[in-house]
């Protein structure tokens, strides 16, 4: 094992520690759901749709402009997003105009950014 390593051999348990770890840490159900979420966050595509959502409303055609993309595309990561919660639209005349499903997707890009750039 080498100098930078680290190991735990030693043969007391912190019985105190993992009762209450175990009592506090998120089930596993929702660790999964967590999981999948994450994953939706980790298509560069996708994270590109929220962050010009997160800009303004958008239409399809708009979304498929501005990211040089088509528009079939770009309506299929957005059902994708809507499938999970994370984008909404409504029906304006003939269009459909996306938005960040709520404050909690907002918060979620604004902390990832923050974080990156610390």
């Amino acid at each position: 094992m080498g100098k930078n390593e680290v190991s735990c051999d030693c043969a007391a348990i912190h019985q105190d520690i993992l009762k209450y770890v175990r009592d506090e840490i998120v089930p596993d159900s929702d660790l999964t759901s967590m999981s999948k979420l994450f994953k939706i966050f980790g298509d560069g595509t996708r994270i590109r749709i929220m962050s010009a959502l997160n800009c303004h409303e958008m239409c399809v055609c708009d979304i498929a402009v501005l990211l040089d993309m088509t528009k079939s595309a770009v309506s299929h990561q957005l059902k994708v997003l809507r499938d999970n919660n994370l984008v909404k639209f409504q029906k304006k005349g003939k269009h459909a105009y996306y938005s960040l499903a709520d404050d909690h997707v907002r918060e979620i890009l604004d902390v990832a950014l923050e974080h990156i750039n610390e």
